[in-house]
């Protein structure tokens, strides 16, 4: 899909009945356009990018109610373009999504700007109610506690966010070698 077309659209048309405008932001071309399908249905005036610069293209030719954005995108971070949101755009609440999901890149989605964050898979009732929910609700405890190789796998995480996503600054830090950091970054997030 365009970016451009679809801005210069959502520039020239007047909100249909207030309907918020939201700009959806994923490289996962096919989970972009259900999604954006699904938000439109709920009423959302829906604004699509799937990488960066097409996210700094659209942020810098409209402000959308909202954004919904991936963190790991082709072409670099989505927090980069929450960060960009922020300054240009500050009554812009940005959801923050990701595949990775782990509490140093939330706790880095908020610093930059995010109000939510939520792991993959979602779905579009899950974003609907992040996006109306808002902030200051209090979190729901979880049933069970993290195992330890979950916490282990946390600290490296926020270590690595801590470097700036640098491997081989972290994996001297943390003290350990390289290769072995690269295994235990590739890996999914322990249970």
């Amino acid at each position: 899909m365009d970016v451009q077309t679809t801005i210069r659209d959502d520039l020239h048309s007047p909100a249909i009945g207030g309907n918020p405008s939201l700009l959806i932001l994923d490289d996962d071309r096919p989970f972009l356009a259900r999604l954006a399908k699904a938000m439109e249905t709920r009423g959302y005036r829906v604004t699509t990018a799937s990488s960066v610069d097409e996210g700094l293209i659209a942020i810098s030719s409209f402000a959308p109610d909202y954004a919904v954005i991936d963190v790991r995108l082709g072409d670099g971070n989505g927090l980069d373009v929450v960060a960009e949101i922020k300054k240009r755009h500050p009554d812009t609440k940005s959801l923050v999504l990701t595949g990775y999901g782990n509490i140093a890149s939330a706790v880095s989605a908020i610093k930059r700007g995010a109000f939510d964050y939520l792991a993959k898979p979602a779905d579009a009732d899950e974003i609907d109610a992040a996006l109306h929910g808002g902030m200051g609700e209090k979190p729901v405890l979880p049933e069970q506690l993290m195992s330890a190789d979950r916490v282990r796998w946390e600290h490296i995480q926020r270590i690595y966010e801590m470097c700036g996503r640098n491997v081989s600054e972290t994996a001297r830090r943390l003290n350990m070698h390289r290769r072995t950091l690269q295994r235990i970054l590739a890996k999914r997030a322990p249970k």
